[in-house]
Parts: structure tokens; C-alpha cells; sequence
């Protein structure tokens, strides 16, 4: 199962307005570096819903994504 956890997202908007995920905050506060950005689209969360834009990153070596909806991020967190 998972659920739908919003974070706090630091990130870099170049001056064509193109946006890039550099840090994903969790919510007790840790700190996640996003290592690289491998793929950007428009696409629904088929584990939580939503839709948006879906940004496809590695952290700590694995690939995850990172959803931007209405100017809010949010992730899918396995339930634990």
C-alpha cells in the first residue's frame, strides 16, 4: 500500500521557465539530494492519484519519482 505524502521541494527554475528537482524534504525533515533528473512528462500517479507533472529522479541510487500538481509535490510513500 502506499499514500500520498506532500514534501517540500527545493529546486531550480531556469530562465526559460524549465523547473528541475534538487532536494525532496521529507516530512521529519531529512534530506534527500536527487542525483539526476531522467525523465520529465505529464502523467497520473497510479498509486495515490493525481495527476501532473511526473518527474523520474534517482536518490540514493534508485529511481523514484517526484509529482508537481498544482504548484504542490508530493511523493509515493509506502506505508510502513
Amino acid at each position: 500500500m502506499y499514500r500520498k505524502v506532500y514534501v517540500d521541494v527545493i529546486l531550480r527554475q531556469d530562465k526559460s521557465g524549465a523547473t528541475r528537482p534538487l532536494r525532496i524534504i521529507w516530512e521529519n525533515g531529512r534530506v534527500y539530494e536527487v542525483e539526476r533528473l531522467l525523465y520529465k512528462c505529464r502523467a497520473a500517479s497510479m498509486k495515490v492519484g493525481g495527476c501532473g507533472m511526473r518527474y523520474t529522479v534517482q536518490i540514493c541510487g534508485r529511481e523514484t519519482y517526484v509529482f508537481e500538481e498544482d504548484g504542490r509535490w508530493f511523493v509515493e510513500a509506502k506505508e510502513s
